[in-house]
Formats: C-alpha cells, structure tokens, sequence
C-alpha cells in the first residue's frame, strides 16, 4: 500500500506542476487584438429616382469597433423602376476585417412599392464577403423590381 501512496503523491505532483505550467504560461503569453470578422452598426440617407433605369445616391456612417466612419452611396438600378423616393435605412454590416473591406461594389435584387410612405429593405454584398443588411421607412412613390449595383466608398 505505500507503493500506491508514492506513486498517487507523484501523479498529482505532476499533475499540479503541468497546471502551474499552463496557467504561467498563460498569463506570460501576450495577447493580440483580434483580426476576426466583427459586424458594424450602418445608418444611410438615400435618395432615388427612375423610370426603366433608376440611380440613386446618398451619405451614410458605419459605426465598427466604437468609430464613426461616413461614406458615400452611389447606385444604379436595371429592371422596373418608376418613381422617386428619400430613405432612410438601419441595419448591420457583418464579414468586416478590417474597414477598408466595407467600401466596394455591393450587388442587390428586389423590388418594392411606396405610395406616399412605405417600408424598405435591402441585402447587400459585396466582393469581400461583406453582407449589409439594411430596413427603414421611405417617402415618395415607387414601383420597382430590378437588379442593382450599389458603390460605398469612404469619404
């Protein structure tokens, strides 16, 4: 039975000293920011106008890791476009790595309707892997279904 004890006191000897080991070299490793995807807060004015071929353009900010960053919007829409309304649009931006991956080409299929007010709503995504998802209420009258193309670019 002694040979048991020994042998039980080394095990957990070297059990405890393995743990010691793991949480010193825990803490002694320096720890780096994270350069993973994080997602961003995405507010924008836009204003549109069409008939066949519909544009757009407007100003907007990405609020990503506790910065502000305006940029602008610019688009052009193919397909069944009538209209003219002003939006404003809250929603998210996810797949960000870093910010200059938010500026591009985003692409978008849709369509929507307004009379005087309505609801919009848009899912992005660009080159990068990007993904916006945006909703808010619009003014003005609008009758679309199309193909869009949609440019953000820093200010």
């Amino acid at each position: 039975m002694p040979r048991n004890r020994e042998s039980w006191r080394a095990s957990a000897r070297a059990i405890a000293a393995c743990l010691m080991t793991i949480g010193l070299l825990a803490v002694a490793i320096p720890s780096t920011p994270s350069h993973a995807q994080a997602s961003g807060q995405v507010r924008v004015k836009i204003v549109k106008a069409g008939l066949l071929i519909g544009g757009g353009t407007g100003t907007g900010v990405l609020t990503y890791r506790g910065r502000d960053y305006p940029f602008n919007v610019s688009g052009v829409s193919f397909g069944i476009t009538a209209g003219a309304t002003v939006g404003r649009l809250d929603g998210r931006a996810s797949g960000i790595h870093e910010v200059g991956d938010f500026a591009g080409t985003y692409s978008s299929v849709g369509g929507g309707a307004a009379l005087v007010g309505g609801i919009n709503g848009v899912h992005l995504r660009n080159e990068k892997g990007v993904t916006i998802v945006l909703q808010g209420p619009k003014a003005g009258v609008e009758f679309a279904a199309n193909l869009s193309t949609i440019t953000i670019s820093m200010k």
